[in-house]
């Protein structure tokens, strides 16, 4: 039932992205993160059916708060590169995308604390304000954003341990849950990685050396498939010898979601489309409902 709602919800979620007027420079900064967290939260559902733990809805939408907020932080904060990445929120009122990063993450850390896993909602949080604002203090800074790959980097770990450190509670085993962070590690790497590529032009400027500027193009697109077969190759394995739950259809339609995301959209001329939120954003919840419609169909 949990599952189904998720569904519905991000179905939900779509049409009303696809729908909202682009004109609203605060709108579109307060539902830029939207379909991510939502995203989020799916996985960490997921990732508690892997790993058979019971999968909690609450916890799940909880994580999906935090990613809201971490990604809204980032754009409500101002960088150079978003005037022409995100030329969309120019104009926007930061504080109120300030104000819903906050409430969110307060709402979401709340949930988080219930179940013994505060420390896990503020790991993200202090990750995302390094990576997009940094600190400063006398002559030491510290800023992770403008390293080439460090974002993809920090991205990838930072969310692949969230979303197994919450999908988790009371899991004793160690071999599964290094399975799991590789499959969302590796998977939010590349998406973070996919964006880049729309991104060119800004960080161009901006003088940021993202793996897109740095490698090229097809050279990136080559990088990327790599670890995708690998990290698949690695999950199939463990599937056929019982390290995770047998559910070969999430692995299999993960893998195909990634082929088709890397061959069609690593491409600098790339625009944001309902068929890329779907087939990136979308993966985990359809995913989700496709594994509820295959065990109604064999029960």
């Amino acid at each position: 039932m949990g599952s189904y709602y998720i569904f519905n919800t991000y179905i939900y979620i779509l049409k009303q992205l696809s729908n909202l007027k682009k004109e609203d420079a605060t709108l579109e900064l307060l539902k830029s993160s939207v379909l991510v967290s939502f995203s989020g939260a799916s996985r960490v559902y997921i990732a508690s059916i892997l790993l058979q733990t019971n999968p909690n809805l609450l916890t799940s939408l909880a994580g999906g708060l935090i990613i809201y907020s971490v990604y809204t932080l980032d754009r409500a904060l101002d960088s150079k590169e978003d005037v022409v990445n995100r030329e969309e929120l120019n104009g926007s009122r930061k504080e109120i995308g300030l104000a819903a990063s906050l409430l969110t993450f307060l709402i979401g850390s709340y949930v988080f604390a219930q179940e013994g896993l505060l420390a896990l909602a503020f790991l993200p949080f202090i990750t995302g304000f390094l990576y997009s604002k940094g600190i400063k203090i006398g002559k030491f800074s510290l800023k992770l954003k403008g390293g080439l790959g460090v974002k993809n980097i920090v991205v990838g770990i930072t969310w692949g341990l969230c979303m197994v450190g919450a999908a988790c509670i009371n899991y004793g085993k160690i071999v599964p849950l290094i399975i799991v962070f590789i499959l969302y590690g590796v998977k939010t790497f590349t998406n973070s990685a996919l964006d880049d590529f729309k991104d060119i032009k800004g960080d161009t400027l901006a003088g940021i050396k993202t793996l897109p500027i740095y490698l090229g193009e097809q050279n990136t697109r080559n990088f990327l498939l790599g670890l995708h077969l690998l990290s698949h190759l690695i999950l199939g394995i463990a599937l056929i010898y019982g390290v995770l739950a047998f559910e070969p259809l999430i692995i299999l339609y993960s893998f195909i979601c990634g082929l088709i995301c890397i061959k069609n959209y690593t491409k600098s001329d790339n625009n944001i489309s309902i068929w890329k939120m779907f087939f990136q954003d979308g993966e985990a919840a359809t995913s989700i409902i496709l594994l509820e419609i295959a065990n109604a169909v064999l029960v």
